[in-house]
């Protein structure tokens, strides 16, 4: 089980927002911390303690008067950690080599490939052959409605006719190398992780998997590590101190880091 650790950029700068929050008119969210620190002033700070894997997102979307300062910030942090953080946030087949050759190891997907409610495996296949499989996260992020969990894709916003199962995690395996999943229900809140969709994605061992959303105490790490035998990576973000919560980044890194 390994600590994942997280930029995430809105109206250029770095945030952590209650999930769900985000909405595109005004550009607004529900902030629960905003940084004077630079995405490149984490980017290093991850470097320096050799954490791999990092997941850099832009917020706004494509098209937003910030999302050029968005972008800055990103390419600031992977030019300070090369090789060592994903990028996700509007990425597509047509712009999603720029990242790499920035230095991204992987760029992370979500509304492109899931999008008008279905899943376009014609896009997942254009995409694959732009970046290769091996550079390719694929972004579930889901909430549950009517006894399942449905994939939700524009920062959250809307739902897709897609149930997240594992059959589902099977099929898209053959086209990425890794998952990343929040919570969206309990993304921000700090009031624990979502079991019973930790114990759907713990059923998918094949592939990496990251999961994010409600961690907000050090128990919730243990109980994390119970329920998925310690094979699944997390991110931690309101609740780091590093984002103006109480979970120590230095205990995490040391504790709760299997590497």
């Amino acid at each position: 089980m390994n600590f994942r650790p997280c930029i995430d950029i809105h109206n250029g700068k770095v945030k952590q927002i209650v999930g769900g929050s985000l909405m595109d008119v005004g550009n607004q969210a529900k902030e629960n911390f905003v940084s004077d620190m630079d995405a490149a002033d984490y980017a290093t700070l991850y470097r320096e303690r050799y954490l791999s894997g990092g997941h850099v997102i832009l917020l706004n979307p494509v098209g937003s008067e910030y999302y050029e300062a968005d972008l800055q910030q990103a390419m600031s942090a992977l030019k300070a950690y090369p090789q060592g953080l994903q990028v996700g946030g509007g990425v597509t087949a047509d712009n999603a080599q720029q990242f790499l050759e920035a230095g991204a190891s992987h760029v992370i997907v979500t509304s492109y490939v899931f999008s008008e409610g279905e899943i376009h495996f014609g896009r997942l296949e254009k995409l694959c052959k732009a970046v290769g499989r091996e550079h390719l996260v694929l972004d579930v992020s889901c909430r549950p409605k009517d006894d399942a969990y449905y994939i939700v894709t524009n920062r959250w916003q809307k739902f897709t006719n897609q149930p997240l199962d594992e059959k589902l995690l099977q099929e898209l395996s053959a086209y990425c190398d890794e998952f990343l999943v929040h919570g969206v229900s309990v993304e921000g809140t700090g009031t624990g992780i979502d079991t019973e969709l930790v114990k759907l994605l713990a059923s998918h061992v094949d592939l990496p998997i990251t999961y994010a959303g409600g961690i907000g105490k050090y128990t919730d790490l243990d109980l994390l590590r119970q329920l998925t035998g310690g094979r699944m990576n997390y991110t931690v973000g309101s609740a780091l101190d590093l984002f103006g919560g109480t979970l120590e980044f230095d205990k995490i890194v040391t504790k709760y880091n299997d590497k």
